[in-house]
């Protein structure tokens, strides 16, 4: 008798808790910028699993808000709005690298990432930072986002434009990003093996 409300107030506790930790991340839109913030091009660019678990454990409940379209609001600010796209573009890279789910939220990140623009979050918010406002487009596999981030990226330092272009130039050759075939489940035609074995943009 007593066993099953014990598990029922601990099911409580936990769903409270959970609710009350994503309301409070809610209501402080900036948390993730200003985290993602100090980390630098190192950090931001690079492998390291040790990382990659932080980053997910720190912010998985924000991503799974923001997948869901649950955290829209975060565009009214540009602290907010770099948030939502570092959650739906960066975030998962790092926390689902090697896996499908890298990629789930690529298509909201852009919806995201042009309302920002739209807003001109990007002029607003810390020079360093604004580029991850146009990495969606980066991401994509479309030639016309690839068109737009190629003009978004001009104005950044290098290796941003060098970047930008390159990763153009892989979707104008291929119409996709060839090193994602295997975690996509697509099969790679040889030239894009040969390309790839060459030295080819490997994400």
């Amino acid at each position: 008798m007593h066993a099953p409300d014990a598990r029922m107030r601990i099911k409580m506790f936990f769903d409270t808790t959970l609710s009350l930790r994503l309301k409070a991340h809610i209501s402080n839109p900036g948390a993730v910028a200003a985290f993602w913030k100090p980390l630098g091009h190192a950090v931001w660019f690079g492998k390291d699993p040790v990382f990659d678990q932080k980053f997910r454990q720190a912010f998985i409940a924000e991503h799974g808000a923001a997948a869901r379209g649950e955290l829209m609001p975060w565009l009214g600010t540009p602290e907010g709005a770099l948030s939502l796209v570092i959650l739906l573009d960066q975030y998962p890279r790092n926390a689902f690298r090697g896996t499908s789910r890298m990629y789930a939220t690529d298509p909201l990140a852009r919806i995201v990432a042009d309302a920002a623009l739209e807003l001109g979050h990007d002029q607003a918010v810390d020079p360093s930072l604004c580029g991850f406002f146009y990495l969606p487009f980066a991401h994509s596999e479309d030639l016309p986002d690839q068109d737009r981030s190629v003009a978004l990226c001009a104005s950044l330092p290098e290796p941003g434009p060098s970047h930008s272009r390159g990763h153009r130039e892989t979707i104008q050759r291929f119409g996709r990003f060839p090193h994602r075939n295997p975690i996509l489940g697509r099969t790679t035609t040889q030239e894009e093996a040969d390309w790839l074995a060459a030295g080819g943009f490997a994400g």
